[in-house]
């Protein structure tokens, strides 16, 4: 399961709509590794001002690295991070998540090529 989600949000669903403010709490609360490593990005892409940062370190472990293959193959998580964080998202094998301004367009479009998904393959991550 994805995210553990809160009765009342559920109720919410039921009900309707649900807002992204509660969306995102169950996604930070429900996938703490996930929310950390791109909170930890964003905050440093505008701290810096970069057209992008990104995640080179792999998880410590198996539970994290399903935590960001989780959130971030799910359209309606990636898109509530997004603009939650006022980013786009970008992801490659199964650590390296890069945060854009959404005005790099070029720097997105040059992280998402072949080119580049080859270029970032290494020995160590064939299992990841």
């Amino acid at each position: 399961m994805s995210l553990t989600v809160p009765n009342d949000l559920l109720d919410q669903a039921r009900a309707g709509e649900v807002d992204d403010a509660a969306f995102i709490a169950c996604v930070r609360d429900s996938l703490p590794y996930a929310w950390s490593v791109i909170s930890e990005l964003a905050e440093r892409r505008d701290r810096t001002g970069a057209a992008f940062t990104d995640n080179q370190t792999p998880p410590p472990d198996e539970a994290a690295r399903g935590q960001l293959l989780r959130c971030l193959a799910s359209d309606s998580m990636r898109g509530a991070l997004e603009r939650h964080f006022g980013v786009r998202l970008a992801f490659q094998n199964c650590h390296r998540v890069a945060v854009f301004d959404p005005t790099a367009t070029e720097a997105l479009r040059d992280f998402v090529t072949p080119r580049a998904q080859i270029l970032n393959q290494k020995p160590e991550l064939v299992d990841c």
